[in-house]
């Protein structure tokens, strides 16, 4: 195996038999969850994988979005996780808001990767690292943007505690 295509699968993860995007998908959640705790290192980590992702996808891909590809879905999960980071990573019920907040990350960015409404659909049709990438980089963006938007509608109504 080369390293753009060790890197292009994510260690493997896109050799699934079964639904390889979902399963690179989840060991970026899985990567991603610790990261949570540490932005800049979330942040630094997106720009790694998404520079690698965008070699390694047009080297070892050729220009095609191959479904073992899945380094795009890391990017993409990673970003997605940008807007679930804990308001204060000291407090236990934080972090655990946090953590079900990533869950919805996951079948939020699943569902714009799968389904591909607007800009996502619009750069799955580029070809090349553009298209490879691109499409789950919006992907991450739009669940983020559900998640930032669900959490600031969660502040502004009125609370149910005594």
């Amino acid at each position: 195996m080369t390293p753009s295509r060790f890197l292009a699968t994510f260690g493997g993860c896109g050799l699934a038999p079964r639904a390889p995007g979902t399963v690179g998908s989840l060991a970026a959640l899985l990567l991603g969850l610790p990261l949570l705790k540490r932005p800049k290192v979330l942040l630094g980590a997106i720009g790694v994988v998404s520079v690698a992702g965008w070699w390694a996808a047009d080297r070892a891909g050729e220009g095609e979005d191959h479904s073992w590809i899945v380094i795009d879905e890391v990017a993409g999960m990673w970003v997605s996780l940008l807007a679930c980071l804990p308001e204060d990573a000291e407090d236990p019920a934080a972090v655990r808001k946090s953590l079900g907040l990533s869950v919805l990350a996951f079948a939020l960015f699943r569902l714009f990767d799968i389904k591909k409404p607007g800009p996502v659909g619009y750069l799955d049709r580029k070809h090349g690292a553009t298209g490879i990438m691109g499409d789950d980089l919006v992907a991450g963006i739009m669940a983020a943007a559900c998640i930032k938007a669900g959490r600031l509608l969660a502040r502004h109504l009125p609370s149910s505690k005594g």
